[in-house]
């Protein structure tokens, strides 16, 4: 009832209003009003927001200098670039003669090319001409599917008018360009021009570009590969137009008209195909400009595959190289792998950002950290003898050891016992915390599930990551002083592939956590590396030489799984791996066999850098320190250099090796005041290695003089001739099973500095042997806890404890 009653009200008043109201004075209201309705609905109309195409497309990658690396195909199947605004001179041109050549002087509706179609398409009975201007394409290639009817005419009409509202017409030419259909899957004059001339679009001649200007008119039936003659009577057409508006002179139209036509479509380059699929998974349908060199991502992709191809021969089918400018991280080429026939062999899978075994590539970092505590200097003697660790027995390469070697040449020749050795002095933790401070994402896991394997592969890492802590390194030397040798989070880049196309900058994606390294202890690190003679992997080494002084260092991981070779100068990085994507291992697969000659053929590829690493005087001290142990001289050291070491350096001992013995007259024995006068003595200062370093350390350097024996009428002699190798002292040992499931004997092992003298071997008060020069011994104790004494032919003796489990 309530409804009802305001009804009539409201009738009633409406009414009434209606009533005062003569015929005459409406019109004169609609009259003054509409004009104004229908202009606020077409202000309202032209300038609300214009929905713009929005088809899928195409994922792009350019290199630094705008050519195209490399292009995934879109979602619909559809070659389709993003649209640009910087269209070649060529195409405009031949589009607008074709399509519309009043195009720059109207708003969207050609009134004369209208005017023009009605008559002839009146005369002929039937539409054989359209007005269509470029804008109204445009409209039309939004709108797809509609039926060509005049209600639709009259909207894209509108629409047009709008667009040219909201557009410039140089936008217009470049959302026609990028959409307009150029037959088969292919859209857009990017595509175009790469599938069908495989070049740029900047680089489309006067014929190339009629070619494809007359296309989008009818892409069904003009088509390169069919309707060929049709083609060719359009394009020069087209060409005769061109000539007669003096846009081309008479030589480039005979020229133009010569040239042959496009056969079928051409693949679209695919210089980096690993690096367009990491782009895709960020960006995809996105054109992303990245700081990749073309013509050496080009040289680069064809050296790796030709190195693949030679080793095959071994049945090693994959390889990825990086190469990248120090100061700015940018990465200038990315080969992830080898595609062309491994598709069965893991072609497809990124290398450059698969985890690996790192085997010896992450040593320099250990090295460069024990500088930088302080907790050596850098030719100090490291023991390279047998070591027996909580069951973990590390070797060397060559199966053999050299006693004592100096730690940048056990760096440079890549010995494992002395990394181990190191590592054990500066800590597992501590290292597992700097690998990560300094980038290395592939460590999920805590230090104590790697242990002291971490030195020689047992953690997984990227070429990427590598490269990007290589770089560190060198950056850090090249910016000495600018931020006191250090870099604090804002500045320690990562490597980086993507520019910034607003800025003309590389984009800034992410960056290494605060460095704890100095660069004093980093430049003696690159000094170490730079040095040509080794490595230790094979006796037939070659000196590889690209002319120029180059820090690299090389790793195998173990079972010859992985190859590395990394090499910085204050310029570029080249960072390569080798290998098999499946993982398997090939004998002879070293990185100094595989993957450093290939890096070195890399570095013939990139300019020499004009000057070495600075040094960084102003974080180095110069000391004095001992030439046969590396160590800060002692009272007793005779040869003594001075060197430029790191300023934590003062803080290491000095050398332990010399010191003074005493002689008797004829210099063959040592002697004491219990068994020869004091002013018959000769005192004389000796380098003195400990028993076991001693045995491997004279077989290697013959000038060694193994220290005089005690005379035997002397006693208290503190010296002991012995030192017991393995097992170390309250040690487990757990003996290893046979083929025949039986235990086998345990091998014990001791180091004489006399070669002749003979050792007597007793467990639990046992006797079981003897053994003369080469001290090994086999026995299979009972398992428990046993007491190993060793006594030589002089008396000498060592009691060693330990456990079979």
């Amino acid at each position: 009832m309530k409804h009802e009653k305001w009804q009539n009200k409201c009738g009633r008043f409406v009414a009434l209003r209606f009533k005062k109201l003569e015929y005459r004075q409406i019109y004169g209201y609609v009259k003054k009003w509409f004009p104004f309705g229908v202009y606020t609905c077409l202000v309202i109309f032209l300038w609300s927001p214009y929905k713009t195409i929005s088809d899928p497309y195409c994922t792009v990658i350019e290199s630094s200098d705008g050519e195209l690396l490399g292009a995934g195909i879109a979602s619909d199947g559809q070659w389709r670039f993003r649209e640009r605004e910087n269209l070649p001179d060529t195409y405009i041109q031949s589009t607008v003669v074709f399509e519309d050549k009043r195009f720059y002087r109207h708003q969207g509706i050609d009134f004369i090319a209208i005017l023009r179609a009605l008559n002839r398409n009146i005369g002929s009975g039937k539409a054989t001409e359209g007005a269509s201007t470029i804008s109204m394409q445009v409209v039309r290639l939004m709108r797809k599917g509609k039926k060509r009817t005049f209600k639709e005419k009259i909207i894209e009409t509108l629409y047009a008018l709008k667009l040219e509202t909201q557009f410039s017409k140089r936008e217009i030419l470049a959302l026609y360009a990028s959409n307009a259909p150029f037959g088969s899957n292919v859209v857009g004059i990017d595509a175009a021009s790469w599938r069908y001339f495989g070049r740029n679009a900047a680089d489309l001649s006067w014929c190339e570009a009629a070619t494809l200007a007359v296309l989008p008119n009818a892409p069904s039936l003009i088509h390169p590969g069919k309707n060929r003659e049709t083609l060719k009577n359009k394009r020069n057409e087209l060409l005769n137009r061109l000539h007669e508006k003096k846009i081309i002179n008479d030589e480039m139209l005979t020229v133009s008209k010569i040239e042959h036509l496009p056969d079928k479509p051409l693949p679209m380059p695919r210089l980096s195909p690993h690096l367009l699929d990491k782009i895709s998974y960020s960006y995809r349908g996105k054109r992303i400009k990245t700081t990749i060199s073309r013509q050496l991502q080009q040289s680069v992709s064809n050296l790796t595959e030709s190195y693949v191809k030679t080793y095959k021969a071994n049945l090693v089918h994959n390889a990825a190289v990086i190469v990248a400018e120090i100061e700015s991280g940018n990465v200038l080429a990315y080969a992830g792998n080898v595609i062309e026939g491994n598709s069965q062999h893991g072609g497809s899978v990124d290398m450059i950002t698969a985890p690996r075994s790192s085997g010896s590539i992450l040593k320099p970092f250990l090295y460069a950290a024990m500088l930088d505590d302080g907790a050596m200097l850098p030719d100090a003697l490291v023991p390279d003898i047998p070591l027996h660790i909580a069951g973990f027995s590390p070797h060397n390469f060559s199966r053999s050891f050299d006693g004592a070697v100096p730690a940048s040449e056990a760096l440079t020749r890549s010995l494992n016992v002395p990394a181990v050795k190191m590592l054990a002095e500066y800590n597992v933790e501590k290292f597992h915390r700097l690998l990560k401070d300094l980038g290395m994402t592939t460590i999920t896991k805590p230090a104590g599930h790697y242990g002291l394997s971490l030195i020689l592969g047992g953690a997984e890492a990227t070429l990427w990551d590598v490269a990007g802590m290589y770089a560190d390194m060198a950056r850090t030397v090249n910016n000495f002083g600018k931020n006191s040798g250090r870099y604090s989070s804002l500045d320690r880049k990562k490597l980086n592939y993507i520019m910034d196309s607003s800025h003309g900058k590389t984009e800034k994606n992410g960056f290494s956590r605060s460095g704890i390294i100095n660069a004093a202890a980093i430049w003696q690190t690159l000094e170490a590396l730079s040095e040509l003679n080794r490595p230790e992997e094979e006796s037939s080494w070659k000196m590889f030489s690209s002319g120029r002084k180059i820090a690299w260092k090389t790793g195998t991981s173990y079972g010859n799984r992985d190859a590395w070779a990394v090499g910085v100068t204050p310029d570029y990085l080249v960072g390569v791996w080798v290998g098999n994507a499946s993982g398997e291992g090939r004998p002879l697969l070293t990185g100094v066999g595989y993957a450093a000659p290939l890096m070195f053929d890399v570095w013939n590829l990139l300019p020499r850098s004009k000057e070495w690493f600075r040094q960084p005087f102003d974080e180095m001290t110069k000391i004095a320190t001992c030439r046969e142990s590396g160590r800060r001289a002692g009272e007793h050291c005779e040869n003594i250099d001075s060197i430029w070491v790191n300023e934590a350096g003062l803080s290491t001992g000095v050398c332990p090796y010399h010191r003074l013995i005493f002689l008797d007259r004829d210099e063959k024995y040592r002697v004491n005041s219990s068994c020869c006068p004091v002013h018959e003595m000769l005192s004389r200062k000796w380098f003195v290695l400990p028993p076991a370093q001693e045995w491997y350390f004279k077989q290697r350097h013959l000038s060694y003089r193994p220290l005089p024996p005690a005379d035997p009428r002397c006693t208290d002699d503190e010296h002991s001739p012995m030192q017991m190798i393995y097992p170390g002292n309250g040690i487990s040992i757990v003996a290893a099973r046979q083929f025949d499931g039986k235990k086998g004997k345990i091998v014990f092992q001791a180091a004489h500095n006399k070669n002749n003298s003979t050792i007597y071997w007793h467990i639990d008060e046992q006797y079981i042997g003897s053994t003369t020069s080469n001290h090994q011994i086999a026995c299979l104790p009972e398992s428990g806890n046993h007491v190993l004494t060793i006594v030589d032919d002089e008396g000498h003796s060592l009691i060693t404890v330990f456990t079979v489990d």
